[in-house]
């Protein structure tokens, strides 16, 4: 297993690199064929809340799906730590998940999207575009970004281990009986949702 510890707009001391690197081995034990665990700091230039100054985001890439969790707190062990703890939550949840539900495991790729940043402009004198199907002046009011991933279909309950994998609160799938596009989303406590749409 690869582990890769890297610093955005801050410094890894090798003492720090060799800790994190000792406590992510143990991630080997909860997920099988783990082949690189990606460690990333980064410091807030523009926080108020100093206890959000440094954030920790962990990548753990596999024949599977992509599982990452994310942590922020004052120091940089202090955000590593938890990162390390919502990682480890996760793949114990969908172990869990697996012994209930057997062979729910289907190779597909998942990659969290990173943030929309917002721009803002003045849009006098700019032409329209046609932007994923809608015209747009400027860059607003709509901010609009389209994506494409490489899936496969899914039953409920890959899907349920895919979005709890990568932490969010809602995955899109394809549905393998019904072929509908379908999203899971989580609700209160562990309790799910579905929706399945019907195209005509």
């Amino acid at each position: 297993m690869d582990i890769v510890v890297t610093g955005r707009r801050i410094t890894i001391s090798p003492e720090l690199k060799d800790l994190v690197t000792e406590r992510v081995s143990s991630v080997e034990r909860l997920r099988d064929r783990v082949i690189r665990v990606e460690v990333e700091f980064s410091a807030s230039e523009n926080t108020k809340d100093p206890a959000d100054a440094i954030t920790v985001q962990l990548t753990l890439r596999s024949r599977g799906p992509v599982v990452r969790a994310e942590a922020n707190a004052s120091d940089k062990m202090a955000a590593f730590e938890l990162a390390l703890d919502r990682l480890k939550a996760q793949l114990r949840k969908a172990a869990d998940r697996r012994k209930t539900h057997r062979g729910l495991r289907a190779a597909s790729i998942s990659e969290a999207m990173p943030p929309v940043e917002d721009s803002k402009g003045d849009d006098e004198g700019v032409e329209p575009r046609n932007v994923a199907g809608l015209v747009v002046t400027g860059d607003g009011p709509l901010v609009v970004r389209e994506k494409e991933f490489e899936t496969e279909p899914l039953t409920l309950a890959q899907a349920l281990d895919e979005m709890e994998l990568v932490g969010h609160d809602f995955f899109l799938y394809q549905d393998a009986e019904s072929g509908k596009p379908s999203v899971v989303y989580r609700r209160k406590a562990y309790n799910y949702g579905v929706i399945h749409l019907n195209v005509s």
